[in-house]
């Protein structure tokens, strides 16, 4: 069998949005994308991140959103401690909402996390240094 892990799928209910906090994330997005209606961009190592409107997704599916809450995480390596919390800062300046301020937590990690524009929890982490 020849089947790998190849991409997360996202509904989002604002193209644009989405577009403009993974822009400012870091992810290399292509401008002009913000109205359509499907979006995919290739990360490192080859995996891809695919955005789907609500509209898209119910053309093919009865599509609800979760009951509950979130149902996807989203967790991204920053190089350093100091660059978890400068990405944090930029995108809650941005006016994203924070989950979690950054700390240094027990297992190791400089850890952060702020909420996408549809409330998914995007972590930021790197491991501690000597000197944290």
């Amino acid at each position: 069998m020849n089947v790998r892990f190849d991409a997360i799928g996202m509904v989002v209910a604002d193209m644009a949005a989405t577009l403009a906090f993974y822009r400012l994330l870091g992810l290399d997005i292509a401008e002009g994308l913000e109205t359509e209606g499907h979006v995919e961009v290739e990360l490192a190592g080859g995996n891809r991140i695919m955005w789907d409107t609500i509209d898209v997704v119910r053309s093919f599916s009865d599509w609800e959103p979760a009951a509950g809450g979130h149902r996807v995480s989203l967790a991204f390596l920053c190089a350093t401690p100091a660059e978890v919390d400068s990405v944090y800062e930029r995108l809650t300046t941005a006016g994203y909402r924070s989950h979690v301020a950054p700390f240094d937590a027990f297992w190791g990690q400089r850890y952060a996390t702020v909420l996408d524009p549809d409330g998914n929890p995007v972590d930021l982490f790197a491991p501690q240094s000597e000197t944290t």
